[in-house]
């Protein structure tokens, strides 16, 4: 007999990958692809849009007559900010803009003026003005610089559940992907805004993120989800495994900070501390902050392994020394070495004199003890004053880091941390809530990978 399988389409800006779930929501399979950019019709970057819709077909294809595998479910988990417009016939009529695109200001600008200025504007609509990362604004661009493309919209899909039209052609929305910085919904009325309905947007009434429809695929029956957003993907596994609330910080190049229990609105000063929400699956906003952690971590690490003339990786064998973590402490009261005392520092200053260190293990904790105090910043910036979570989920790069691990948990005393690991959560996530409609009663254990830090 043939192993029952979900499959989950992950669709990432650099990796594609085709996971295989069984019903107790083990991985059985995975395969990763790699598809190069090419160029849209204005000549900037895009995903090969088409390459990718034939990857999914073939792929599908290739399933349903799987000797191995009996295909139940399909869904998809994509980044976020990308849309897709048909038109009446159903078909895709523009290339896959980039969300990286640039943006004409005065195109967002005409919105954020009728609509209580930018501030009022980003605040309602939980997303930070960024340009064509807004996907709004990308169907706004449209309209404006493109007006005979634009004509012939018949309809707006975002991303994830393009990719799920393509095996079903039903036209859906879901809260997720709408709640992604996207400009769109408003986090006050939770509906979509009024200047989508000023600008006749044909933006679908959200539907629930569980939803399947079965359709025939080469003569077998299947059921497809509509997708769903990465990010909120990746959260959809705490919500069933964690025992209790919990604070998510995923780390890597981003760290994103999510905690979906701050029922708190959005303030126009969070949104200028890189605030935003995020929707869950259970149609509540997650408020999130995010840090360049990977990204600072890796060029003062470079500088470090300049000055000290040591590998790229000295790091990974360091361990936690508290006297000199307790030293630089005392040296960040005094001045920081690495960034601005300033609150909400950000930038590394351009130049560094080690000559202050004797080694490259004190200059290392010098700097972690410095960004952990600017992760602890934007973590607290998601904690409200009556935060009840009692549990910090720490995950990705930063998870095996174990000087990180303890200054955050010495901050965070109060709470249970721990490190995660689980194997490809956003695809967990995409698989474990189309298994909840497809079979309600059974209620596979998760496994979140814990570790008391």
């Amino acid at each position: 007999m043939k192993d029952k399988v979900i499959a989950i389409f992950d669709v990432g800006k650099t990796n594609k990958k085709i996971l295989l779930f069984d019903y107790n929501l083990n991985i059985v399979s995975e395969t990763e692809e790699r598809f190069p950019e090419i160029k849209d019709d204005d000549g900037f970057e895009c995903d090969d849009i088409e390459r990718i819709e034939k990857w999914i077909s073939g792929t599908v294809k290739d399933l349903v007559h799987s000797d191995k595998y009996d295909l139940t479910a399909v869904n998809f988990a994509t980044y976020g900010a990308t849309l897709a417009y048909l038109d009446g016939e159903g078909k895709r009529i523009t290339p896959v803009y980039n969300y990286l695109k640039p943006i004409d200001e005065r195109i967002p600008e005409k919105i954020y003026r009728r609509s209580g200025g930018q501030d009022e504007f980003c605040r309602r609509t939980a997303s930070p003005a960024l340009g064509m990362l807004n996907s709004g604004m990308q169907a706004l661009w449209l309209k404006t610089e493109k007006p005979e493309v634009y004509s012939k919209v018949a309809h707006i899909l975002h991303f994830p559940q393009y990719l799920s039209y393509l095996l079903t052609g039903k036209i859906y929305s879901e809260h997720t992907s709408i709640g992604c910085h996207t400009a769109l919904w408003d986090f006050d009325q939770m509906t979509y805004h009024n200047w989508t309905k000023e600008e006749g947007f044909k933006l679908p009434l959200p539907s629930d993120v569980n939803t399947l429809n079965e359709v025939i695929f080469d003569g077998k029956k299947i059921h497809v989800g509509i997708g769903i957003h990465d990010s909120s993907s990746s959260l959809a596994p705490y919500f069933t495994g964690s025992d209790g609330k919990f604070l998510l910080i995923s780390t890597g190049t981003w760290c994103i900070n999510m905690n979906p229990y701050n029922t708190e609105k959005l303030s126009a000063e969070q949104l200028d501390k890189d605030c935003l929400c995020y929707m869950s699956i259970t149609k509540q906003p997650v408020k999130s902050s995010r840090l360049f952690l990977g990204n600072i971590h890796e060029i003062a690490v470079k500088r470090i392994c300049d000055h000290f003339k040591t590998s790229p990786d000295f790091y990974k064998s360091i361990k936690p020394d508290k006297r000199l973590i307790e030293t630089c402490r005392k040296n960040c009261g005094e001045k920081r070495f690495y960034f601005d005392n300033a609150p909400y520092s950000r930038t590394l200053l351009e130049k560094n004199d080690f000559f202050v260190f004797k080694t490259e293990e004190e200059a290392y904790h010098q700097l972690m003890v410095e960004l952990s105090e600017l992760t602890i910043e934007a973590i607290d910036l998601i904690i409200p004053s009556d935060d009840d979570t009692q549990n910090m989920y720490i995950t990705g790069g930063f998870s095996k880091n174990p000087l990180f691990l303890m200054l955050l948990a010495d901050a965070y005393s109060m709470k249970n941390v721990y490190t995660s690991e689980i194997n490809n959560a956003t695809a967990l996530g995409a698989a474990l809530v189309i298994l909840n409609s497809l079979n309600p009663d059974h209620k596979p254990v998760l496994n979140l990978g814990l570790s008391s830090c």
